[in-house]
């Protein structure tokens, strides 16, 4: 490894799934990646994201976006024009609004309020994934009601994705203590026993922007991120790729 490799950041593995490096510093990368296990690994785990994503929103940005951009000449649409102003400034910068976009959710610098964010998640995960008996405090037939409480006492409207189709049933949840406010915890179980905790706390630093991260503790793996004022982590005992996709069956729900 050169100087200049041992400088990688994340902006760089990001602008490499991108595709927006050129060939001499691409070339670089990828030798770089294939001396670093763990950030080859990081990238694929990137990639497979960004290629859920496209799949998920090539109707919407066909569409959708457009649609939206022309609505900020209404006065009712002006809470949103500097979103869209945003948007349409990363549309030309990068040439296109899926690069944009995926820029806009993935790796960026993470101030330590999402370290706080995943090691609260972490802690209470492997808190409560042991119990037995009393693995929730609110159990999943009172769901309506348990989604009630845990916003209000979050002042926030926060929901538990359905997580049925990747054979992960939800059990109820909690609420938790986090920082110097409250926490809510989802916790859902699949046929082999394997659960899975969603973990949900406000910003309380006020972080504008969205990044998708892993992290891994203890055979832990964790997805966690930023989406307007509220953190998310999802963790389990689980393969990196099936956390992957569950991930982003979560986000897809809480943004839509």
């Amino acid at each position: 490894m050169n100087d200049r490799d041992a400088r990688v950041t994340e902006q760089d593995l990001h602008a490499y799934v991108d595709d927006q490096l050129d060939q001499a510093r691409r070339a670089e990368i990828e030798a770089y990646l294939q001396m670093t296990p763990a950030e080859a690994a990081k990238v694929r785990d990137y990639q497979r994201i960004n290629q859920a994503l496209q799949t998920l929103h090539q109707g919407v940005l066909a569409e959708a976006i457009p649609r939206r951009l022309r609505r900020q000449s209404k006065p009712v649409r002006r809470r949103r024009a500097g979103w869209q102003a945003a948007m349409v400034a990363g549309w030309l910068l990068c040439g296109g609004v899926i690069g944009w976009w995926l820029r806009a959710q993935w790796p960026m610098p993470l101030p330590p309020f999402r370290d706080a964010l995943v090691q609260e998640a972490l802690q209470a995960h492997a808190v409560y994934l042991p119990e037995v008996r009393h693995p929730v405090e609110v159990p999943a037939e009172q769901e309506k009601h348990l989604v009630a409480w845990l916003s209000k006492r979050l002042a926030a409207s926060i929901q538990a994705p359905k997580l049925t189709a990747a054979g992960f049933e939800l059990l109820g949840g909690r609420l938790l203590p986090a920082g110097d406010g409250p926490a809510a915890q989802f916790m859902y179980q699949n046929a082999q026993g394997q659960r899975l905790t969603l973990f949900v706390r406000k910003d309380v630093k006020g972080s504008p922007d969205t990044a998708f991260q892993f992290a891994e503790k203890n055979q832990l793996n964790a997805f966690y991120w930023i989406d307007q004022d509220l953190g998310y982590a999802l963790i389990g005992d689980v393969e990196r790729d099936i956390l992957t996709q569950l991930a982003t069956s979560v986000y897809q729900q809480l943004t839509y």
